[in-house]
């Protein structure tokens, strides 16, 4: 099974010479980011799980919509906010759609699996800093699914041929048809593997100019989107089960 997520998070990198990219220009690029991949979603006709960062959640309540309204999965990606922040937005999220959110995904700042239960999440997806000295950080690591407290932990997935995580760096910088046969090697031998790809990574840094590191502009914007579409046609021809993470985990 391959569980194909998406963070929906704005670029924090400042502008390049000393210009000014504003907090609404920022937002802009994440919307437009986000229905660009929506489309290639569309024309594949496949479902994926999209991770919103709770502090620009209310902001991007249309964009919610719409992405529940095609029938992928909303839930939330926590950045830096604390525990009051995540169940207001849970609260107003969940009447917007009329759903409950199940899932959240952290990286830096992790609230514990106790207040996550407390708030009535399902399962948590914690992430790795990913940069260009991480594949070579960790070499093994469990890529089984666990219950702690109650709740479903669903850790990265990593090839055990490569050794190489499917984070969104990776995804951005290996050979597409490599990147490929690294995927149908470890459904051979795990039960699934989870993407992630963050909505940023899709932006035009030629066009707008933040700060980045080099290695982080590669095979950005639209060869993110064509890059995209070529693993959607992929899975389409290999015939390949794709889930929403809630419904493969419940």
């Amino acid at each position: 099974m391959i569980l194909l997520t998406f963070n929906v998070i704005n670029i924090e990198a400042g502008a390049k010479n000393g210009s000014q990219i504003t907090d609404e220009e920022r937002l802009k690029i994440t919307e437009d980011n986000t229905r660009a991949i929506l489309r290639i979603l569309d024309i594949h006709d496949i479902k994926a799980s999209f991770f919103v960062e709770i502090s620009i959640a209310e902001k991007l309540q249309n964009l919610i919509k719409a992405i529940s309204s095609k029938g992928h999965e909303i839930a939330f990606y926590n950045n830096r906010s604390n525990r009051s922040e995540i169940e207001n937005a849970k609260k107003n999220i969940q009447e917007l759609l009329e759903k409950q959110i199940r899932g959240i995904r952290q990286k830096e700042v992790k609230i514990s699996h106790e207040d996550l239960k407390m708030l009535e999440f399902n399962y948590v997806s914690n992430i790795d800093n990913a940069n260009i000295l991480f594949p070579f950080k960790r070499l093994k690591r469990d890529t089984e699914i666990t219950e702690e407290d109650g709740l479903s932990i669903v850790p990265e997935s990593i090839s055990p041929y490569s050794q190489l995580p499917y984070n969104d760096f990776v995804f951005q910088i290996l050979p597409g048809k490599y990147y490929h046969n690294m995927v149908l090697e470890t459904l051979q031998n795990e039960e699934f593997v989870l993407i992630y790809l963050n909505s940023w990574q899709f932006t035009d840094f030629k066009k707008y100019r933040f700060d980045i590191p080099f290695y982080r502009s590669l095979f950005s914007g639209k060869k993110m989107e064509d890059k995209l579409d070529a693993l959607l046609t992929f899975i389409n021809e290999k015939d390949l089960a794709v889930s929403r993470m809630k419904d493969y985990i419940f």
